[in-house]
């Protein structure tokens, strides 16, 4: 896990926008903020899945060199707000994930919830938002959105088939 007083919530992916293609990964990282510390979790919870999607940022990151396709990826881990959530999904912000209780995400203030849509979610998603208006501008088509994650074969202490 990575942290800094800096940090940007997402890193756009420069490519040919008019391809008609966009990849996007919700969950290709698992930083922090350095003030969010490690959310009360050891930091060998950030080496889970429960903190990112385990290889999708390189894989990300190679199919659009591959592809000269342009990018979007969150820079913040999943523990923090979940950006493959709508706001009013009650796991957005989760407090217990896979058997893990998130310490720093229970009890939480409105003005915290607040903070993390603001600061994390939003200016993601606004990113998005606007690569597949550029992408489909210069293509003249709706993009092709392939959205990247991976998969645990364990969940739950249960094999995934």
């Amino acid at each position: 896990m990575t942290r800094s007083t800096v940090f940007a919530p997402f890193d756009r992916i420069d490519g040919d926008i008019g391809w008609g293609i966009v990849l996007i990964a919700d969950h290709a990282r698992r930083d922090l903020r350095e003030d969010y510390g490690a959310l009360g979790l050891p930091a060998s919870e950030f080496d889970r899945h429960i903190a990112y999607d385990i290889g999708v940022e390189t894989v990300t990151r190679e199919l659009a060199a591959g592809l000269g396709a342009p990018a979007v990826v969150a820079n913040f881990s999943r523990l923090l707000i979940d950006p493959n959530r709508g706001e009013d999904d009650p796991t957005l912000i989760r407090q217990l994930y896979d058997g893990t209780v998130i310490p720093a995400n229970y009890p939480m203030s409105a003005e915290e919830r607040a903070r993390r849509l603001e600061n994390y979610y939003r200016p993601y998603h606004d990113a998005v938002a606007a690569m597949i208006a550029s992408v489909a501008q210069a293509s003249g088509m709706a993009p092709f959105i392939l959205s990247v994650h991976s998969f645990t074969p364990v969940m739950h202490g249960q094999a995934r088939p």
